[in-house]
């Protein structure tokens, strides 16, 4: 292939380009706000966990407190109304007021019970409260954290998009100027070469293996025409010589 000395000059423009925006990519790509927002997100969904457990744990026990309160108050009635019938002087069996006053007192035993049991479930439900509040602030303020982490990465996400677009732009433009064929060869090869299709000749030396030619190698760079697209040997990359080739 052929392609005249200014064109194979301008593939390194292109190239250079390329690799511009290879960086800006992986920046992107790279910013210490992913890591952040990862490990603050998995916190954050824990939180949450915790704090949906700690809320049906509350729902719970204020249902459990309603149905233990509404156990006490059937006691309390029916023992009222067993003193009241004790009080009222109806009952005048010596056996039925026997019967009636031992009740009175399992009653009163059995209501005694049920308001430990009472007491028991508040403190439950008042623990259970106290860490739906804790858990509640501690998820605003991670929260918060999320929202300022996400604010930083999408600032530097559009200003780091912002660069790209310009430099696609400028690439769009060099690209446009060099030959077809010689781009479709250069682009077939920075596919198949980690993103460089393209390298200087410099001080005998190929830019993109880092490896400098052998003699042989030289001699057949110095033979060829200013025009000739040559091919580093060894890592077949598009090799353009400059003024620094040292030829």
């Amino acid at each position: 292939m052929n392609a005249a000395p200014a064109d194979q000059i301008r593939l390194l423009e292109v190239q250079a380009l390329d690799v511009r925006l290879s960086q800006l990519s992986h920046k992107r790509t790279s910013l210490p706000e992913h890591a952040e927002l990862d490990s603050l997100n998995s916190d954050l969904a824990q939180l949450r966990d915790l704090l949906v457990a700690s809320q049906t744990e509350e729902s719970d026990t204020t249902r459990e407190q309603t149905k233990a309160e509404q156990d006490v108050d059937q006691v309390r009635q029916r023992a009222v109304r067993d003193q009241q019938r004790l009080d009222s002087g109806a009952v005048s069996s010596p056996k039925d007021l026997e019967s009636l006053q031992r009740e009175i007192t399992s009653l009163a035993k059995r209501q005694g019970d049920l308001e430990d049991v009472v007491l028991e479930i508040m403190e439950r439900r008042e623990s259970a409260q106290e860490r739906v509040a804790e858990l509640t602030e501690r998820v605003s303020a991670v929260q918060a954290k999320v929202d300022d982490a996400t604010a930083r990465r999408d600032a530097a996400s559009q200003e780091l998009d912002a660069e790209a677009a310009t430099v696609a732009k400028d690439r769009e433009v060099v690209a446009g100027a060099v030959p077809a064929d010689l781009l479709k060869l250069y682009d077939k090869l920075r596919a198949q070469q980690g993103g460089v299709g393209a390298a200087r000749l410099y001080q005998r030396r190929c830019e993109g293996c880092r490896l400098e030619l052998n003699i042989t190698e030289v001699n057949d760079v110095k033979a060829a025409s200013p025009d000739t697209v040559l091919r580093c040997e060894n890592c077949h990359r598009i090799l353009v010589r400059t003024s620094e080739s040292g030829l």
